[in-house]
């Protein structure tokens, strides 16, 4: 279905690149409000699960990240990471631990409630991603790839 049939709109686009962002950002938009739904069946966000897939993954030796290596690898600001981190503390799903020689870093890790959710959520998570992308063999779900990463170097400029 065209975006100007799932919009219901009387016109179509003036400009190609126009209807090419529209699809991009509404695309975007639903994948957002699905994430919103399956997460909230498991009591997260998305960006918590981001957290729990990056501290599960991206942490060598279960040694944890930092709040800044957070923020980064999320492409947020100190101040979100900081109130994402209190709540996720507070919901026992990591642990925040001070740098005994640098007392304004701290190191972000899973506890074991937060293992526990992960392992659950992962293949649920796998199960979703795969299913929105049924249909496109991995050739095409690259071509997907490249062709995104080409418009977000588009938009930074």
């Amino acid at each position: 279905m065209t975006l100007k049939q799932e919009l219901n709109l009387k016109k179509g686009f003036d400009l190609l690149e126009h209807e090419a962002v529209l699809n991009v950002y509404f695309t975007a938009t639903l994948l957002k409000k699905r994430a919103d739904s399956f997460f909230k069946t498991l009591g997260l966000t998305d960006v918590q699960f981001n957290v729990l897939m990056l501290l599960h993954y991206q942490a060598e030796n279960n040694e944890g990240l930092s709040q800044a290596q957070l923020g980064e690898m999320m492409l947020v600001n100190r101040a979100n990471i900081t109130t994402l981190i209190d709540r996720m503390e507070k919901a026992n799903l990591v642990i925040r631990t001070s740098v005994s020689n640098d007392r304004r870093t701290n190191i972000i890790k899973l506890t074991a409630n937060g293992k526990k959710l992960f392992a659950k959520a992962e293949p649920l998570y796998a199960q979703q991603v795969k299913e929105m992308m049924t249909g496109f063999n991995q050739t095409e779900q690259k071509n997907i790839i490249s062709l995104l990463e080409r418009v977000r170097v588009n938009a930074k400029k």
